[in-house]
């Protein structure tokens, strides 16, 4: 039985930060491609990082300007994202997801991920 769990979210003041943590078990984490994706509600899901299955190559919505970085741990089977200057629309349901490949092939799309978690709230205060 495949599961995945997100913890580390909160509630946090304006330039503040936070760091995800998304532990798995079941799967095949060491050859999967890892995503972060978040929703706020009235929005669709959108990508924020995916990293491949090895961590050599990280993608990034071009938007978050540096302030987030996705790691992973291969040996825990548990993937990271650690955000930086956080700021009021950041505000949203994070979701950690196992992409079906071990590249990050079209990375933003969600259906190209196979298990998703069932999110952790980040709620970010001015």
């Amino acid at each position: 039985q495949v599961q995945v769990v997100e913890s580390g979210g909160g509630l946090v003041q304006a330039g503040g930060s936070l760091r995800l943590s998304c532990s798995t078990s079941g799967l095949t984490f060491a050859d999967r491609a890892m995503g972060w994706f978040r929703q706020a509600p009235g929005n669709e899901r959108e990508g924020l990082a995916c990293i491949t299955y090895s961590a050599i190559i990280r993608f990034y919505d071009k938007s978050l300007k540096g302030r987030f970085t996705i790691s992973r741990d291969n040996a825990n089977k548990t993937l990271y994202l650690q955000m930086n200057s956080l700021k009021p629309e950041d505000t949203a349901m994070y979701y950690c997801a196992a992409h079906s490949a071990s590249l990050c092939d079209d990375w933003k799309r969600p259906t190209q991920y196979q298990y998703w978690g069932q999110g952790t709230q980040v709620t970010v205060s001015s």
